[in-house]
């Protein structure tokens, strides 16, 4: 298995995040391969990642409302 280095990753959190912190994900966009996606509450903890091609058509099938 490899393993990814993300401590030099920059992270964002969703525009969707609320104010209080809660409930909300951090994804990086440092690579065009791979999005790396966290919970914004344990930033110390795992990250997903997915293929690029991949997040792309689920932020996608997200935003034009067809994620049933």
């Amino acid at each position: 298995m490899r393993t990814i280095d993300l401590t030099t990753a920059t992270w964002r959190k969703s525009s969707y995040s609320n104010q209080d912190g809660g409930q909300c994900i951090e994804v990086a966009d440092d690579s065009p391969a791979l999005v790396p996606v966290r919970d914004s509450k344990d930033p110390n903890g795992p990250a997903l990642l997915f293929p690029a091609v991949a997040w792309a058509s689920f932020v996608g099938a997200v935003k034009g409302g067809n994620w049933s």
